[in-house]
């Protein structure tokens, strides 16, 4: 893997808010501290630049992996999983409760892949959201 500097480390942190851009945990509330995730992996020929790197916590980056696409649970068509740069959270996401729902294609295949609503990670959204300290 190639290194991120100190600088792209806290550039990406900031423009995500300190948020993981997939599921939204804050990294304050984290258990681990989330990580800068190559969108595009290395391997499928992505860049350790700034427009391919995103804030994510430790969980949605296992989950995710290298995976660009999987199948949309309901259509079972491969569709491409949600993009951080190319896309907006709201137009593939909403919370329901604690719960996040895919909206759209992209939504639903990084919610199934990145294991969204498992029911620790629906009931972590519950304290955080009580707390109001989950980000909507």
């Amino acid at each position: 893997m190639t290194y991120i500097s100190a600088e792209l480390r806290q550039l990406v942190r900031e423009r995500a808010n300190g948020c993981c851009e997939y599921c939204r945990m804050p990294d304050d509330d984290a258990f681990r501290s989330h990580e800068i995730d190559h969108i595009e992996a290395e391997k499928h020929g992505g860049m350790t630049i700034e427009v391919n790197l995103c804030f994510c916590c430790w969980i949605c980056n296992r989950h995710k992996g290298t995976d660009l696409t999987s199948r949309d649970p309901e259509t079972r068509q491969v569709t491409l999983l949600y993009h951080p740069r190319k896309n907006l959270w709201s137009d593939h996401f909403r919370l329901d409760g604690a719960r996040i729902e895919g909206l759209t294609p992209v939504g639903r295949v990084t919610v199934k892949l990145l294991q969204m609503n498992k029911s620790t990670r629906v009931k972590e959204r519950e304290i955080l959201i009580s707390l109001n300290r989950f980000p909507l």
